[in-house]
């Protein structure tokens, strides 16, 4: 192929389909330089990955082999769905201000125009799916033009695209989710993890606006680079690789329902963590 390989993915759960697109992310990849490398790093592994999970609460749901652990994971859903780091986006106006440039959430729930009101980019997909489900319209986007191409850390999911499908008289919301950038290995995992539930939210709001059921459909990540950086190499081929050899599926992954309690319990501390985060500035 002349140019980056697009690879494709396909799996029924989400560990499963993270560790799958990694194995062809390692074998089919091409090596690129990046704008973040040491001069000694050596050139990641990079293509465009297309990676659907066709039933993505499915379990096992977790992959321990994500750096991170079940606490950290329900951390950034309830940063991407419920907002609780929001505060520490940085003032535009305060070029001393060293805080965040965005956050998810506040993208898609409460995009900022100058001279509007904030848009709830979610709220209005899901009246749009309620009232036309076969609509092609209903997306939220994160991408501010007048902001992004200059600033340091720009946002890297692009945007996001719901469709609502009839099969056997039940309706099923399915989700796409564009990434222009994605670390494979230390952050796809969550991201995707976190969309699902998001995803799974939205689904719920749908069938209460719309006053039927809605379920869950196949969820879709979308990366135009989907790469493993050099400087990860050997963690990579010692952690993640050496599992694959050493372990089973079952052994390298996690059922949410063996953790969800565990959790849950973790989410007062982790409000009480988000609002010193905010009191001491990061």
């Amino acid at each position: 192929m002349n140019g980056i390989p697009v690879l494709h993915v396909e799996a029924d759960c989400i560990a499963r389909g993270w560790e799958e697109s990694l194995i062809e992310l390692n074998r089919n990849g091409c090596s690129m330089r990046t704008q973040y490398d040491k001069e000694y790093d050596p050139p990641s592994k990079d293509s465009t990955m297309i990676l659907t999970i066709t039933d993505p609460l499915k379990e096992p749901m977790i992959h321990k082999d994500f750096p991170g652990g079940p606490q950290q994971l329900e951390e950034y859903v309830m940063e991407v769905c419920e907002g609780i780091k929001d505060h520490l986006i940085r003032n535009p106006d305060d070029p001393s201000d060293t805080r965040w440039e965005y956050t998810y959430h506040r993208r898609m729930f409460s995009y900022d125009v100058p001279g509007m009101d904030p848009l709830d980019q979610i709220e209005t997909m899901c009246s749009k799916l309620a009232e036309v489900s076969y609509t092609r319209r209903a997306q939220a986007i994160t991408w501010k033009t007048w902001e992004d191409n200059d600033c340091f850390d720009p946002p890297c999911l692009q945007s996001l695209w719901g469709r609502i499908t009839e099969e056997d008289g039940k309706k099923f919301f399915s989700l796409n989710a564009r990434f222009r950038s994605n670390d494979a290995y230390k952050a796809a995992f969550m991201n995707i993890y976190a969309l699902v539930r998001l995803q799974e939210k939205m689904a719920r709001r749908i069938s209460e606006i719309a006053g039927e059921p809605v379920s869950m459909g196949r969820y879709c990540h979308i990366a135009d680079s989907y790469h493993i950086y050099g400087s990860y190499f050997e963690e990579f081929e010692k952690r993640f690789l050496g599992a694959l050899e050493k372990r089973t599926f079952e052994q390298r992954t996690l059922r949410y329902e063996s953790v969800r309690k565990m959790m849950e319990d973790a989410r007062p501390a982790i409000y009480e963590k988000a609002g010193r985060m905010g009191r001491s500035g990061r």
